[in-house]
């Protein structure tokens, strides 16, 4: 009986055979579709594909993709658990076609992959056409199936449309008959909705498009998009008509009754199916980057967790128990799905937390909820301001107190709710108005009244796809603004733009509206954004300026952010978490942050201190600062509260406020700190910017020096990456410049001259260090990985700012790192460009660093180089065909 791990495989390697590229599931939260709260279906990923906006290297594919239904139109979350078939999470197994095949390969693809690989009964299979495609049905009884078993259906389950315009087609459904024993009829039946006939398959024939006065043509690119649920035909293959008997379920219902010591077969199957659906569900959402919180994505996941919770409690768990099931699913699904492993100490930390907090407020809701029914009729629903206290003072949810109240028999007056809960925002608008902070304050309170708060999306992109909810223009809202407006706020249902907070400056980048395929790419509108504000209701308010085009309410946008100006923003703030932890260990633990700007071109960091730093201390906290970036180590986000954060000892940031929950980002090990998780963290603050990936994407930091801020303030100004390299170059010219005056002017002080020229040949060692350091850290980007060439680790990178006399050092340093392999950089300085190779001692009998050298020269316009097997030099002239350089010495090693 094949496992759910057995049937993924063969899906993909049937379509991989039949020249289907297998690409990776997409994450959970969309970014090709705004419209979307999650990916729900196997075809999202693929949407540009479809329309013609995108192409990419195949014109065929497979996938196993993750979807979850749980909120907005597609939501089973209250099915789940009470039914064979729902779930919260669940695969689609799918292949695609774009303008590649059709019809005629895409039925027998099927047929053959259900009766021949999965070995179905064709006895038990029936089909469906939509009525007026007699196309498919020839094909159908073409591959063998009988007449009497293909349905027309004249409904719209057999005609797919993507919305009320635009690609649509017809479909054709496979189903299984799963015997008389079992109530239901055929599709088209009026028993239709029994469980007799399950569908396992369906193919959309995305042949036409649909205009607005309801006329319809074909489209000049023709698809296929198919999905069958891995978990419906699982259950099918391993003999059950439910899908959770399947392998994999059993295995997490087994660790959810482990953990609860409650039989999993007994009355109370019910809650362990709620608690393995709702793992999935939690566990890729967290590993995905989704967070629990009080709005939009994180809400959702929030309520899913907090339902499979409240079923152990119902099981009588006494203590958190889901996230003692990660590691069960895990070894589960963890070889098919890598993120799911490399997140797991994240999703166990966030359960934990989680169900720790909800156990203490489902404990203590529940005991004043009794309260507040002991007083009541006994068939009186609770009160509406009854039911808003136990939300806002006591953040016992409303559907909480719904479901608790269920089990009693009683309902809540939710219109009372309602009229609490608008109070409380009449007298948070009256509070706002009154503060003069802001003079368009009732615009924004209204739209935060009418619109979710604004889904950030930028920490995990920089690009991605909304809807325009709002355009605010002199405190009033507009349906539209082009160029004759100029410039005005718009708020968008989701974004990747950081809005100013913390120290940290707003995101810059381009808004557009992009129809037409790639051939014919036509931008309806563009416009630039430079500057994003948090507003009322934690909307983000962007400030746009039209370059061309009009833009609407209502329409759907392209959101970038400006790449390069972020990626310095970024640098910079993490490097004021490093300075901060470095100035207290240089100044002590009375050091604390009291304001801070981290820009695109500096950081500025001002701190409790009262007296100025010596230039000693200036250099032994920018020597600690680059130690930590030359670390590379990862940087890491947790979410958990305040008074968990600062037990770990997170340092809290000057000026900001903080909410029930917080993001603590670590960066850096130091053994025995105290700090963190496991006690080794170097820095530890909570804040809810934007950082580096790895320390070593920093590249190089050098302070400017400390002055007086305001009374017992000193301030830090700063540099990062490229800027920092640049201002130590100036300032070797310029004392280079200032030794050669004095040495003319002042022949009778060689001591003073000599001691310049010592203390330059000092700097421009510590520059040659920190071109190595920010060489070996990547350059201010990550660090480049070694590929494996015919059996030999090997490591190529292209410098830029560093010289041939540097190379044997990095040389040397790549060798310690790898341990094993052959290294070769290209440099490039002044218009002089040098090549250095070199090979581990181990593999200087395969691979010889002279060839290897030989090899790049030649493609970068020298004539050749020389050295020892295991080091090896050479001079060039142009760096730009680098790229051909590094497959020559490939080519040597023989690949």
């Amino acid at each position: 009986m094949p496992s759910l791990n057995d049937i993924r495989s063969t899906f993909l390697n049937y379509f991989e055979k039949q020249g289907h590229a297998v690409v990776p599931s997409s994450p959970l939260v969309p970014r090709n579709d705004p419209t979307l709260m999650f990916v729900n279906s196997g075809m999202v990923q693929f949407k540009n594909l479809f329309t013609g906006l995108e192409k990419r290297d195949y014109t065929r594919a497979t996938s196993a993709q993750k979807c979850v239904r749980a909120g907005g139109k597609h939501n089973d979350l209250d099915n789940v658990g009470y039914t064979a078939r729902h779930h919260t999470f669940f695969e689609m197994l799918g292949n695609f076609s774009f303008g590649d095949y059709f019809k005629h390969e895409a039925i027998p693809f099927a047929w053959n992959l259900i009766t021949g690989e999965f070995g179905i009964p064709k006895d038990r299979l029936y089909v469906t056409v939509y009525h007026t495609d007699d196309e498919a049905f020839e094909i159908w009884k073409k591959v063998g199936v009988p007449e009497d078993r293909i349905i027309r259906i004249a409904t719209s389950d057999n005609f797919w449309q993507m919305g009320p315009t635009g690609p649509c087609g017809p479909c054709t459904e496979i189903f299984y008959d799963h015997g008389d024993h079992i109530w239901g009829g055929p599709p088209g039946s009026p028993e239709e909705d029994g469980d007799r006939f399950i569908e396992i398959w369906n193919i959309v024939f995305m042949q036409n498009e649909q205009f607005e006065d309801g006329s319809m043509i074909d489209l000049e690119m023709q698809s296929i998009d198919t999905g069958m649920g891995l978990e419906r035909i699982g259950a099918l293959l391993q003999g059950s008509h439910d899908n959770y008997d399947t392998d994999l379920f059993k295995s997490l219902i087994e660790a959810s009754a482990d953990v609860t010591g409650v039989d999993p077969y007994g009355d109370q199957n019910v809650h362990h199916r709620v608690i393995a659906d709702h793992l999935r569900s939690t566990s890729f959402l967290i590993a995905d980057g989704v967070m629990p919180s009080n709005d939009g994505r994180g809400y959702v996941l929030r309520r899913i967790m907090r339902r499979a919770m409240r079923h152990a409690h119902l099981l009588g768990a006494k203590d958190p128990v889901m996230y003692r099931l990660v590691p069960a699913l895990v070894q589960q699904m963890g070889a098919a799905y890598p993120e799911l492993g490399q997140a797991q100490a994240l999703i166990t930390e966030t359960l934990q937390a989680e169900e720790t907090r909800f156990k203490q407020t489902l404990d203590r809701g529940l005991k004043l909820l009794d309260d507040e029914v002991a007083g009541l009729a006994d068939d009186a629903d609770l009160p509406g301001a009854a039911a808003f206290k136990l939300y806002d003072t006591y953040g016992f949810p409303l559907d909480l107190t719904q479901d608790a109240l269920r089990e009693k028999g009683r309902g809540v007056d939710t219109e009372g709710f309602d009229a609490a809960m608008a109070e409380q925002k009449a007298k948070a608008r009256a509070a706002w108005s009154g503060s003069g902070e802001a003079a368009d304050a009732t615009v924004w309170f209204d739209l935060a009244d009418s619109h979710a708060a604004t889904d950030f999306l930028g920490y995990d992109t920089e690009i991605a796809e909304g809807v325009v909810l709002a355009i605010v223009s002199e405190g009033a809202e507009v349906p539209s603004l082009d160029v004759d407006g100029g410039g005005a706020w718009v708020v968008f249902n989701q974004t990747p733009f950081y809005a100013e907070s913390g120290g940290q400056v707003a995101d810059h980048g381009h808004v557009r509206i992009v129809e037409g395929s790639q051939e014919e790419y036509e931008t309806r509108f563009s416009g630039h954004v430079s500057d994003v504000q948090k507003r009322a209701g934690g909307l983000y308010a962007h400030y746009v300026t039209v370059d061309s085009g009009q833009l609407a309410v209502g329409d759907p946008v392209r959101l970038e952010v400006d790449h390069v100006r972020r990626t310095t923003i970024r640098a910079n703030h993490s490097a004021t978490h490093l300075l901060h932890e470095a100035l207290r260990n240089a100044l002590g633990d009375h050091v604390a942050q009291r304001g801070s700007l981290n820009a695109p071109d500096r950081l500025r960091f001002d701190f409790s201190h009262g007296k100025a730093m010596s230039l000693e201390e200036l250099n032994t906290v920018e020597a600690e600062v680059n130690a930590y970036i030359r670390q590379n180590a990862p940087v890491e986000t947790r979410i958990m509260t305040p008074d968990d954060a600062r037990d770990l000892g997170a340092q809290a940031l000057f000026g900001e406020k903080y909410g029930d929950e917080v993001r603590v980002v670590s960066m850096g090990t130091e053994a025995g700190s105290g700090k963190g998780i496991s006690g080794d963290t170097y820095s530890l603050e909570l804040c809810g910017g934007t950082h580096v990936r790895q320390t070593g994407d920093i590249g190089a930091f050098v302070t400017l020096g400390d002055s007086a801020s305001s009374a017992g303030v000193r301030r830090i100004e700063a540099l990062t990456g490229q800027a920092a390299m640049k201002h130590l170059r100036d300032q070797e010219g310029l004392l280079a410049r200032t030794a050669t005056e004095l040495k003319a002017q002042a022949q009778d002080v060689p001591a003073r001259v000599k001691a310049l020229m010592d203390e330059r040949k000092a700097l421009a060692a510590e520059v040659a260090q920190l071109r190595r350091d920010l060489a070996m850290a990547g350059g201010g980007q990550a660090a480049p990985e070694a590929e494996d060439v015919n059996g030999t680790p090997f490591l190529a990178q292209v410098l830029s700012g560093v010289t041939g006399r540097d190379l044997p050092a990095l040389i040397d340093e790549h060798k310690s790192r790898m341990g094993t392999g052959a290294i070769l950089l290209i440099a490039d300085a002044d218009g002089k460009v040098a090549v250095a190779a070199g090979v581990t001692q181990d593999k200087t009998d395969s691979v010889n660093a002279v060839d290897l050298v030989k090899a790049a020269v030649v493609e970068l316009g020298g004539k050749g180089g020389g050295g020892r097997p295991d080091m090896a030099q050479g001079g060039a002239k142009d760096a730009a065909n680098a790229d051909a350089a590094i497959a020559a010495a490939k080519a040597v090693m023989g690949g």
